[in-house]
This record gives structure tokens, C-alpha cells and sequence, in this order.
């Protein structure tokens, strides 16, 4: 049976970062969710296995959280571990033109890195607010660029707790997934291979994707970024338009009158709000265009 509180004793007593009852809506971007009973912040793999091995040996469940930035919490928390790897930054290292970066280090970071050192091959990510563990999870990706285009190789620890390396070859990384998200694993660490490139040319980029997101992106409320995956054939965004859906809301939740693509918090959204409009937009989009739309973001019960 779990035991969240000798959990908790055990993590203290090793001096690992913990809290309890920490509330999830601190660590989204969407803003909304309620208590983890247990929330772990380590900052090294050693400190990550070594809460991992606790919380199997009390039989409580755990969630691996980044940035949040892709995350929707149940309005009742979570009961058991949340481990939030955003302290496990270091190192971003460049050799050549390659980038080793943890899983904790914030896209945006890395991408800056990049253009410090001239490399080109990441400038569809800036402004991207994930981690480079959960970005991997998911292939993220935008205006045309995705993280299997510039990953080599990831190292994980694999079901077993073990740490393992593979190739993009064996990480099944396609649009939104991955083998993480198929078969686990906790992303250690990515290695990017870029070129050289004009760091004037790189920034320029750079600062232009940066611009169109802030024209049409609703960057000034809380979000989980795109919230439904692109069907084949069409785009999330035009087909809720085509339905009539801007602006549609439910409790504090709605579709951003900026870009239908995003559901936006308002303020004092719930989940049950996010997940009753995501819901009802699916089912009226069907309706009215016979496409089906699926959930980006992910919701945690």
C-alpha cells in the first residue's frame, strides 16, 4: 500500500529536495490544477534515481513534470510523486557542433547556446516553453522544424531504472511521440547535432519566429500551448474557426480569440472547465467538418 508520509521521511532523511501539498498550479503554464501530496525538485541524475527508487519501494505512483508547459492537473491534484526535473540544467555543453543539454534545461536556453557558438538547426525552437526532457517526450515541434530533425542520440533511464543510451534511430520519434511516451523511460539528457551557420543570420531568425508568435499567439494568458494535435489533412486552429468556435467558453476556459488553436485560462479555470470545452469543441468540429480533433495537452487524473 503507498505511503506518501514515509515517503516524504525517507526523501528528507537523504536530504532530497521535497515539499508536500504543493500546489501543481505553480508549475503549469496553463496555471490551474490542484495539490501534489508529494513534489520532488531534484537536481542531479543521482538525486532523480535515487527518488525514483523511493517511491517504488513505498509503492507511490509518480508523474516526471518539466516545464508544465504541455500539462493539464486535476482540480483534486495528484496523490502520489510529482518529480519536476527543472533543476537538472546543467551541463549545456558544445563540442564541435554538437550540444549535449539535461533534461531540465529550458528549450529557450539551448537554443541561445546554439546561437552563441554559431550553430544553426534550432532556431524553430526558441520560444518554445518546454524542457529539452519533455520536449524530447513529445518531438516537439514548430513551423516546419522538429527535435528528431536535430537529435542524435538520448540518454534515459529505461524501466528498469538503468541508465541506457540510444540513437534517433531506436526512439521512435514521430509527430508528437516518441518511444518515451510509448514504452517510458525518463529523459536524462539530449544530444543535438547542428551546423555552423551567421550567428546575425541565426538571431535574425530567431527574433522573427519570436515576433510571429507574439502577433499571433495569445502569449499574454495562461496556456498549454497548441491544445489539439493537427489532423491529417487540415489545422486544429481553422477547423475550430470553421465551426464558429472563437472565443467559445466554458467556466474560465476558452478558445483564444487570438488563435483558435489555443485553449487560454481567463481566470480560475479548472480542468474540468478545459476538459469540458476541449470536449465540446472535438464533438462540434466532427459535427460540422467530419475531422477529429485530439488532445495535445495532457490531462493527469
Amino acid at each position: 500500500m503507498a505511503d506518501n508520509a514515509v515517503l516524504v521521511r525517507a526523501l528528507q532523511a537523504q536530504q532530497l529536495p521535497v515539499l508536500e501539498q504543493e500546489p501543481l498550479s505553480r508549475h503549469t503554464t496553463f496555471r490551474i490544477g490542484g495539490p501534489a501530496a508529494v513534489f520532488c525538485l531534484p537536481e542531479t541524475p543521482a538525486q532523480l534515481l535515487r527518488t525514483l527508487e523511493f517511491c517504488r519501494q513505498q509503492g507511490v505512483r509518480t508523474y516526471l513534470l518539466g516545464n508544465g508547459s504541455n500539462t493539464l492537473f486535476a482540480d483534486a491534484g495528484f496523490d502520489g510523486a510529482v518529480i519536476c526535473t527543472v533543476e537538472m540544467k546543467h551541463p549545456v555543453t558544445v563540442t564541435g557542433t554538437r550540444i549535449n543539454a539535461a533534461a531540465g534545461a529550458s528549450l529557450a536556453n539551448v537554443c541561445r547556446e546554439a546561437l552563441h557558438h554559431g550553430l544553426t538547426g534550432l532556431e524553430f525552437a526558441f520560444g518554445i516553453p518546454g524542457t529539452v526532457g519533455g520536449a524530447t517526450y513529445m518531438n516537439a515541434g514548430a513551423y516546419g522544424g522538429e527535435l528528431k530533425q536535430v537529435i542524435t542520440q538520448v540518454t534515459f533511464l529505461d524501466e528498469d531504472l538503468k541508465a541506457r543510451t540510444l540513437p534517433l534511430s531506436e526512439l521512435a520519434m514521430g509527430y508528437r511521440t516518441s518511444r518515451f511516451e510509448q514504452k517510458g523511460g525518463i529523459v536524462l539528457e539530449a544530444e543535438f547535432q547542428l551546423a555552423a551557420g551567421d550567428p546575425a543570420a541565426i538571431e535574425a531568425r530567431m527574433q522573427e519566429l519570436m515576433a510571429r508568435r507574439r502577433e499571433k499567439q495569445p502569449l499574454e494568458l495562461p496556456s498549454a500551448g497548441s491544445t489539439f494535435k493537427r489532423p491529417q489533412g487540415a489545422f486544429a486552429g481553422a477547423l475550430i474557426e470553421q465551426a464558429g468556435l472563437r472565443g467559445f467558453t466554458v467556466g474560465g476556459a476558452a478558445i483564444s480569440t487570438k488563435h483558435c488553436g489555443f485553449v487560454v485560462n481567463l481566470g480560475g479555470a479548472t480542468c474540468a472547465d478545459v476538459v469540458r470545452l476541449t470536449d465540446e469543441v472535438a464533438r462540434i468540429v466532427y459535427e460540422k467538418t467530419g475531422f477529429r480533433l485530439e488532445r495535445e495537452i495532457r490531462v493527469v487524473q
